[in-house]
């Protein structure tokens, strides 16, 4: 629905001001990856796993939720985590090493980051059931990578989405690469949506890096799981322009070429031509957009970098309700030996 230069093919899935907002949502996906690598370099996060350039696929698709839906996705998709409301800090927090990154506020309905391949999945689609079960209209949107439908845990997922008719949104974001393993080296299937039709659900293939090709396509089937009929499988056609992580050598396993290819079809600039042709924007607009984005983004390092670290004690609290025996000697034995508790 968006060319690469901007054009728009069809009738736009959203207005101006919501195109604006959109755009700004991606502009600040992109500001906290920037920021990610950047400390990770620096020693001051864990191994991270950049998503620059899949930024539609994320922003768009979340799009089509409602507020109170479920976000059930990978290390890979901390833009579509926090723009259904996982907060910034809680994400900085994660790849710091704290636990309490994985406790969003309670009106939050979307899970901390899976790292574990495909595993996830299997928890979107108990999550849909169990709404389903209780007479909820909430659907679950579930986040994968083209790696993660070589797993098991994938097609157990489907499986059971695809006989229960769960209300489940499966959104994979084709990157090319399982880590170094290009997709045609791990399924002889033509296209992944292939899949889905052993599953009985709906397969959609959708340009990733389109903006409003994803808002479509994810609106299409959340409104059909919604209305009780069942899942949709998406395929997003995108690409991770940076490595899998901060500790892999993309150049071992891709071109230059490829990535300069990919960057020619950048979605933010799809989105930012976009809006000059439609005159929804101007360079003080989007100077603005991104130094604001940006000062959110340094605001929530800071806040994560001064919560306090637990005491060597903390280990004891909670893991029982009533301690163990054992426990009651190990805490014994800290004290003994001098540490915090």
């Amino acid at each position: 629905m968006l060319d690469v230069d901007g054009t728009l093919l069809g009738d736009p899935p959203v207005d101006l001001d919501e195109t604006r907002r959109l755009f700004g949502a991606m502009v600040a996906a992109r500001a906290y990856d920037t920021k990610c690598t950047a400390m990770q370099v620096q020693g001051r996060l864990a191994t991270y796993a950049p998503f620059e350039g899949q930024e539609a696929a994320q922003i768009g698709s979340i799009a089509a939720l409602r507020a109170d839906d479920w976000v059930v996705a990978t290390y890979r998709d901390a833009a579509a985590m926090w723009f259904q409301g996982y907060p910034w800090m809680n994400l900085f927090l994660g790849r710091m090493g704290d636990e309490r990154g994985g406790a969003p506020p309670e009106d939050v309905n979307v899970l901390p980051p899976s790292i574990t391949v495909g595993a996830h999945m299997i928890h979107a689609v108990g999550i849909g059931w169990g709404e389903s079960l209780q007479g909820s209209d909430r659907v679950a949107m579930t986040f994968f990578g083209d790696g993660a439908t070589s797993e098991g845990d994938f097609h157990e997922a489907m499986n059971f989405a695809g006989v229960f008719a769960t209300p489940t949104v499966f959104l994979c974001q084709n990157n090319g690469f399982a880590i170094s393993m290009p997709r045609r080296r791990q399924t002889a299937a033509e296209l992944l949506t292939d899949k889905a039709i052993g599953y009985g659900m709906p397969g959609v293939l959708v340009d990733g890096n389109d903006l409003f090709a994803m808002i479509g396509a994810a609106r299409e089937a959340v409104a059909r799981a919604r209305a009780g009929g069942g899942p949709t499988f998406i395929e997003a056609l995108t690409f991770r322009v940076g490595p899998h992580t901060t500790t892999d050598d993309a150049a071992r396993y891709r071109s230059d070429d490829v990535v300069e290819d990919w960057r020619r079809r950048d979605p933010i600039d799809r989105v930012r031509l976009y809006l000059q042709r439609s005159d929804g924007w101007d360079e003080a607009w989007e100077t603005e957009v991104s130094e604001s984005a940006r000062e959110v983004i340094e605001q929530a390092v800071a806040a994560a970098e001064s919560v306090e670290p637990f005491e060597s004690g903390a280990i004891f609290d909670r893991m029982y309700l009533t301690p163990t025996s054992a426990m009651v000697r190990q805490r014994a034995a800290l004290r003994r030996d001098g540490g915090n508790d």
